[in-house]
Order: C-alpha cells, then structure tokens, then sequence
C-alpha cells in the first residue's frame, strides 16, 4: 500500500508540475497575442499615415501639373538665348572632355591665352596697396573724383 501512495505522491506532484506549466504557458500565450494584436495595430496606423502621405504627394504633384500646364512660357528672345548657349555647349564638348574626365589640361586657344591672369612674386611693388589705389586712381576721370572716399585702416 506504501508503494501506491508513493505513486500518488508522485502522479500529484506531476500533475501540479503540468499545471504550472500549462498556466505559464497559457501566459506566454496570451502575452504573445497582446504583442501580435499591438503589432498589427501599430501596422495598421503606419498604413493609414503611408496612404495619407502618398495622398498628399499626389495633391501636390498635381498642383505642380496643373501649375505648369498654365504657365506662360518664356519670352522668345529668352528661349532663343538659351537654345544658342545649349548648342554651343554641345559643340565645346568634344573639345573639354579629357580635361573634364581628368585626362588632359584645360583647352586653350592661341587668342585666350592673353586673358589669362599671370601670377606674381609676393613682395612684388605690385602687390602694395597704394599701388592699386594709385592705379584706380588714375583710371578715373577728374569728374569722378568727388565720388571717391579712401579708407585709412
């Protein structure tokens, strides 16, 4: 008789081990479900905010439609200029390539070569201040004088 009191002792414990289990995984079940319920809320919010923002993008992309269909367009004098400097940009492109893909120096013509500025040694008398002045100085007409106002810093 001893030995079946054990087997119940020990078919009780069992039993009280399997309830336990069964509650902490009816818990972790029901915790899984509260996160899956959340989840899918919190998806249903960003699909609301997504459809409101792609409505809004639209409204705004057919604002920008109907803006530019109504528009007037350029003066002719404006588009011609325009079209002149594209084709002449176009045509300068076989020329500038290389320097342009880092291959080759700037293209320079034989008449350009003129304009360009040339560097000077510092502590050169044309680096002093006064000698600019003087020389925009001198550039002037007398009837411009009165307009001039020298800064002595």
């Amino acid at each position: 008789m001893e030995s079946h009191l054990t087997h119940e002792m020990e078919l009780s414990k069992k039993y009280e081990e399997i309830l336990k289990k069964r509650t902490s995984l009816l818990q972790e079940m029901e915790s899984l479900n509260e996160k899956h319920k959340n989840k899918k809320k919190q998806q249903a919010m960003d699909s609301e905010a997504a459809v409101k923002r792609n409505a809004e993008l639209l409204h705004d992309l057919q604002k920008i439609e109907n803006h530019l269909k109504t528009r007037s367009l350029p003066h002719p004098e404006i588009v011609s200029l325009e079209t002149r400097y594209w084709a002449s940009v176009e045509e300068k492109i076989p020329e500038w390539e290389p320097f342009l893909l880092g291959r080759g120096p700037t293209p320079v013509r034989d008449g350009d070569k003129s304009h360009r500025k040339t560097r000077r040694k510092k502590g050169s008398s044309q680096d002093s201040p006064h000698t600019y002045c003087d020389q925009f100085a001198s550039s002037l007409q007398p009837k411009n004088w009165n307009m001039i106002i020298f800064a002595v810093s």
